[in-house]
């Protein structure tokens, strides 16, 4: 693992996101440590067709363009959507890039939140249409959107392995997990990443990505550029923002970037403006008196979006 930003050496501004360091996933599949989040680049409510298709595949190509090389995705947005527009866009795909998708969630209307679904036939029938959206073999890193308390979880980790078996998931790993969670189904299968909600604003997950840090594991913070309160004028975020001359969304990602070499942010947009400000988050390089000025606890538990 690399730790990040601090420790790049002449990074180029065309490429920005390559100044995030780099973090190897399961120790074979080595990815820029600033990622994208193709949620948004769905409809409103992350349902049906975006606005403007041509659009939104332009922001995923800007992306790679950008340095982006990990892209995360799931059944549930669009639903199906945004990994068909990840695939109209990017395929053939580049060398070296890696897509995560996510399924076990179920979604009846843009209302409705998701609820999971690890019925064996379910969790199949995701990894198999995820293949077939995104035009690929073999899925690099598949991920259980949510553990479904209803179903056994021997039941659902074993569909897995059975999918790894068969050769269309390579790596495994799990959403929205506590510490509890993460070591029962680690006592079954061997897990890659962990994505949960974390933040500047919500650090709830502190536990787990201590776990992640120190066994290997990539930890993939959803909702990435929530600051809440904290950004208000006056406060450390802010002050760092106007030192560098950026947003504060900007240094609320350097921060994550500088919390901990696990860590794999996946800050998600519709915008190419706002995709090429997320990039160049990684090209700030903060100091250690800012990093201990941006230290202290936040508020959490606050900034929940289940729809993710």
């Amino acid at each position: 693992m690399t730790l990040g930003p601090q420790h790049s050496s002449s990074p180029n501004p065309a490429v920005p996101v390559h100044a995030s360091g780099t973090f190897t996933i399961a120790g074979t599949l080595p990815v820029h440590r600033l990622g994208f989040g193709a949620m948004r680049i769905t409809g409103p409510g992350v349902w049906g067709e975006p606005g403007d298709v041509g659009q939104a595949r332009g922001v995923l190509r800007e992306a790679v363009r950008l340095g982006v090389d990990f892209i995360d995705t799931a059944q549930a947005y669009g639903p199906e959507v945004s990994e068909r527009l990840i695939a109209d866009a990017l395929h053939p795909y580049p060398a070296g890039l890696v897509i995560a998708t996510k399924g076990g969630v179920v979604r009846r209307d843009r209302d409705d939140l998701g609820r999971p679904d690890g019925r064996p036939q379910r969790l199949r029938a995701d990894c198999e249409g995820s293949l077939t959206r995104l035009r690929l073999n073999t899925i690099d890193l598949w991920q259980l959107h949510r553990i479904d308390p209803n179903i056994a979880l021997e039941d659902q980790i074993g569909t897995v392995r059975e999918l790894q078996d068969e050769g269309k998931i390579r790596h495994f790993g799990l959403s929205q997990v506590n510490l509890e969670q993460l070591q029962q189904v680690r006592a079954l299968i061997g897990v890659a990443t962990v994505q949960n909600l974390f933040n500047y604003a919500d650090r709830t997950s502190d536990d787990v990505l201590a776990v992640c840090q120190a066994d290997g594991i990539g930890f993939i913070p959803w909702y990435p550029l929530a600051t809440g309160e904290l950004a208000r004028p006056g406060s450390p975020l802010a002050h760092a923002a106007q030192r560098h001359g950026v947003t504060t969304p900007q240094i609320a990602l350097a921060w994550l970037l500088h919390r901990s070499p696990a860590m794999i942010p996946i800050p998600g947009t519709s915008s190419i403006a706002h995709l090429r400000e997320n990039a160049n988050a990684a090209l700030i390089q903060l100091s250690a008196d800012e990093l201990r000025a941006l230290a202290p606890a936040a508020a959490t538990g606050t900034l929940d979006d289940r729809r993710h």
